[in-house]
């Protein structure tokens, strides 16, 4: 009898359902796309409810186009959108609100007011990341402050928080199990990495209980059984969870210090492996778990950027600038060489390594002969400068001048933008065949937990390799018009 892998990916715009063989191999997928709820003050909101309903269909879709049996299906992996808060009713699983997205800066407000020069300190020293909206913990607070369902239940011990992992886990089991693991809880600003526990003075700042959040296990637990609502005959086990960015670099066989990847979605996360023990991360760059097995963490040294990927949505589905995602690379390769226009993606503020909330996207250094191909170049040059920002810092902090970038994600199909990446970066680019490596990763971990895969696992896909074409001083001159770009933003 064959054995599966079943891996769920709940990413930004969607939900991915994947059927691995005992192989490795991709066998089926199957995904259904969300709405995506945004204001005129550009807050970003996620139906955590809707999300859970397209769980159930899109896994059943999975197996009956797959025509793999349930009973074939030995294990569960979860990878999910990380940072994203939601809040829900400890008793009927529902939720309290819209989930509050990890692009969306509301939390702004409770940074002002309980941010303090001591307490930023603290938050850095003990969680690895900057004071700042982007990450869980203000998110969860703002929800707390302005749901009254939230207080309500809170006050009556009632009240579940967390990331998405923890949510779709509790529906899964049918509220038997409240739990995240250690990758999902060192990115909700709360977790102390160093300790391996919720922070119970950095909960006392955010006015979070602790009561509300779900327990931090190691990523390959055996975190519950599933039948998935009567969808399997017997529970299945769940037994991996990590935030994407860590899955794919799990995926990527990223398990040795030094190595590094960059996940192309939304947005963008690169994550360089840091070992066992936890660096002291600089300039922009955060540190983080990669993940936490056989009772053992490994850290990350990590940049995030809100905008990548969505940029070329934007460039689509807004201004309609181009078609479908592909034509982006035709209108790069017909772009005027010479042209120098630069966009900065800033429409949520900037991630790493500004982390500033407060400035807005802008356009700049157009001539009367820029058109669309020049501007939809610039949006793709915008992704591949953001990650060069971060894999400079990166660089320097490792001491090491050069290294492999191995990529994966959507826009990693663009062959243009891979080539810009490499030069850019001037380093190796390997672009995994696999395009979905968050859900192969916790697929992986599972399987490995559950005996089904060993440790090579991750090397058997295939890859793409883009090496460094560009001559020094065009580089130098391109990224340098980037960085004054970005210098002209700041001063907003």
């Amino acid at each position: 009898m064959s054995r599966y892998l079943l891996g769920i990916d709940q990413s930004t715009q969607g939900t991915k359902a994947l059927l691995f063989d005992e192989a490795g191999n991709v066998v089926c997928r199957t995904d259904r796309s969300h709405r995506q709820y945004i204001n005129e003050k550009g807050w970003v909101g996620h139906d955590a409810e809707e999300i859970w309903e397209n769980t159930l269909s899109i896994v059943r879709t999975l197996l009956l186009r797959s025509g793999v049996s349930p009973d074939d299906v030995c294990g569960i992996g979860i990878s999910n959108q990380r940072e994203t808060a939601v809040a829900w009713d400890r008793k009927t699983g529902r939720p309290v609100s819209h989930a509050v997205v990890w692009q969306c800066a509301r939390g702004e407000s409770v940074i002002r007011r309980i941010g303090t020069p001591a307490l930023e300190a603290l938050v850095k020293a003990r969680t690895g990341l900057p004071l700042s909206p982007y990450f869980s913990a203000a998110k969860l607070a703002w929800i707390l402050e302005n749901v009254p369902e939230a207080g309500e239940l809170a006050s009556r011990h009632e009240l579940c928080m967390g990331t998405m992992d923890a949510y779709l886990l509790f529906r899964m089991t049918g509220g038997e199990a409240f739990k995240t693991d250690a990758s999902n809880a060192s990115r909700t600003q709360l977790f102390n990495i160093g300790t391996l526990a919720w922070d119970t003075e950095i909960l006392n700042a955010f006015g979070i209980p602790a009561d509300a959040l779900p327990e931090a296990c190691d990523s390959d637990s055996l975190f519950g059984r599933t039948t998935l609502e009567g969808l399997f005959r017997e529970p299945v086990p769940i037994h991996a969870m990590l935030g994407d960015s860590h899955a794919a670099l799990f995926g990527q066989g990223c398990y040795e210090k030094g190595m590094t990847k960059c996940t192309y979605g939304t947005g963008s996360s690169v994550m360089m492996n840091a070992g066992e023990t936890m660096p002291e991360a600089t300039d922009g760059i955060v540190t983080s778990l990669a993940w936490k097995t056989g009772g053992k963490a490994a850290y990350v040294l990590e940049g995030n950027i809100n905008y990548t990927g969505a940029v070329v949505t934007w460039m689509k589905d807004e201004v309609h600038w181009i078609g479908t995602d592909a034509e982006s690379e035709d209108c790069a390769l017909q772009a005027n060489p010479a042209d120098r226009t630069y966009l900065v993606p800033a429409f949520s503020g900037l991630g790493a390594p500004y982390y500033r909330p407060d400035v807005h996207a802008m356009i700049c250094g157009m001539s009367r002969t820029t058109g669309r191909n020049e501007l939809v170049r610039a949006g793709l040059d915008a992704i591949a400068f953001q990650i060069t920002d971060i894999v400079v810092r990166m660089k320097e902090q490792a001491g090491i001048r050069s290294m492999e970038l191995r990529a994966d994600g959507g826009p990693t199909k663009n062959r243009w933008l891979m080539q810009r990446q490499a030069d850019m970066t001037g380093d190796r680019v390997r672009v995994s065949h696999v395009a979905e490596l968050s859900a192969a990763g916790v697929s992986f971990m599972a399987g490995r937990a559950l005996g089904l895969y060993d440790v090579h696992i991750a090397d058997r896909a295939g890859h793409d390799i883009y090496l460094p074409k560009m001559d020094e001083k065009e580089r130098d001159e391109l990224y340098g018009g980037w960085q004054k770009a970005v210098g002209q933003l700041l001063k907003q």
